[in-house]
């Protein structure tokens, strides 16, 4: 039987079930508003789905509530795609791998210099 996000999130340890659940989320987000071809999302693509998504959630706060989740780079994106890969609560294509997330933008850049005060 396939573990819920929270048993995933529990077993593994590095990020919490809200994290999980927010890349689990921003696939579909990012397959209906961002990706050009829904049936596969690349690596790249998601972490920029996730970008938009978390704007639109919590604008200014974005930063803040990714870095309290654990999520610092787009790599950590990459890590929770490829922990929810081995739990089955996503899928891969060959050619995709957690090296796709690596150093997609700068978090800093993305949620905090567009802001201006």
């Amino acid at each position: 039987m396939k573990k819920n996000l929270e048993q995933v999130a529990k077993e593994d340890g590095r990020f919490c079930a809200a994290a999980i659940k927010f890349v689990y989320e921003g696939l579909g987000y990012t397959a209906k508003n961002v990706a050009s071809e829904p049936k596969h999302v690349s690596g790249q693509t998601l972490c920029e789905g996730l970008k938009e998504l978390a704007l639109e959630k919590w604008g200014r706060l974005a930063l803040l509530v990714l870095n309290t989740w654990g999520i610092k780079t787009t790599s950590d994106f990459g890590d929770i795609v490829y922990l929810m890969i081995r739990h089955e609560w996503m899928s891969a294509q060959p050619n995709d791998s957690v090296d796709d997330f690596n150093n997609v933008y700068d978090f800093k850049t993305a949620f905090k210099d567009q802001f201006k005060f």
